[in-house]
């Protein structure tokens, strides 16, 4: 009788099965998730592959910014929890990788090990800021070049996708930004990741001198605007994230039920705004653990 808890779902190659879809696939949506039952609400709506948000997992997690307060240990729990429950790929931001060449090196070992397709490492002189808010600095292009040598002959399976973020629009402007990025593929990225472009053009720009597969955040409220999947599909890019989207709807709802129990002193008003009970655990499975237990007790 096999065990059907935690573990069971998770891919035994998600870097191979990753790069299959760039294959199969004109484009990637991937919705940004920070804990396990979102990542298994994106799977049940039909989502091919997820983004683990290292915004998102410091916001939940430690109530606290993005600013590079999330340890190494700490976001590779939540990617296992993540991981363990679902059978499609998911990448996940690594930030600055945790320090110089040698912590990144550790850093993809540890996140490989729990169960990611790959990660991002971005280019930022730590403590890292969101890629969408003033203030950044950048490392030198020498450093984030060893970063990502280091990375690369870090992970145990050569389809582990490393990919290369640069922020450096916002500091030497894009020709700097596809500068930076024709190093880090030479240097060994699997993909780039472009942070912060400021119009459509600058992005057709940047994906006609970069031959690589390429992501683009469509994030809420930033310096990036509006762009469809499609639309990025056009221009040649692979991956779309949407990092924050699922967060800050869910903070509003939670929001308006705070200040309808506060002010009405019950729920009911909202009630037809929730997930019931049954969609909850049709989501978690419930009777297959249900089925599981009563056949334990026959035994």
């Amino acid at each position: 009788m096999s065990f059907p808890l935690v573990g069971e779902e998770r891919l035994s190659d998600a870097g191979a099965r990753l790069r299959l879809l760039w294959e199969q696939r004109n484009i990637l949506a991937m919705p940004g998730v920070f804990n396990a039952a979102l990542a298994r609400l994106a799977q049940f709506h039909g989502y091919e592959a997820l983004y683990i948000s290292g915004a998102g997992v410091t916001n939940s997690l430690l109530g606290l910014p993005d600013h590079g307060f999330i340890s190494l240990p700490e976001m590779a729990q939540v990617c296992n929890y993540i991981t363990s429950v679902v059978s499609i790929p998911a990448i996940a931001d690594a930030d600055t990788g945790y320090g110089g060449a040698l912590q990144t090196a550790r850093a993809v070992q540890m996140l490989e090990r729990a169960g990611l397709a790959g990660i991002h490492i971005e280019d930022q002189l730590s403590p890292k800021r969101c890629g969408h808010l003033e203030g950044k600095a950048l490392i030198p292009p020498e450093e984030m070049v060893a970063k990502i040598k280091a990375a690369v002959q870090a992970r145990s399976n050569p389809n582990f996708v490393i990919i290369a973020r640069t922020d450096a629009r916002a500091i030497e402007g894009l020709e700097g930004a596809i500068e930076r990025a024709k190093r880090y593929l030479q240097a060994g990225a699997d993909a780039i990741f472009p942070e912060a472009l400021e119009s459509p053009d600058e992005f057709e720009r940047f994906a006609r001198a970069i031959p690589a597969p390429l992501l683009a955040n469509m994030t809420e409220f930033g310096k990036t605007p509006y762009l469809t999947v499609n639309e990025f599909a056009q221009m040649g890019y692979k991956m779309v994230i949407f990092p924050m989207s699922c967060f800050r709807a869910m903070m509003r709802a939670a929001e308006q039920t705070l200040l309808c129990i506060k002010q009405h002193g019950t729920q009911t008003p909202i009630l037809d705004t929730m997930q019931t009970r049954a969609e909850l655990y049709e989501l978690l499975e419930y009777p297959r653990y249900l089925e599981y237990d009563r056949r334990l007790a026959q035994e």
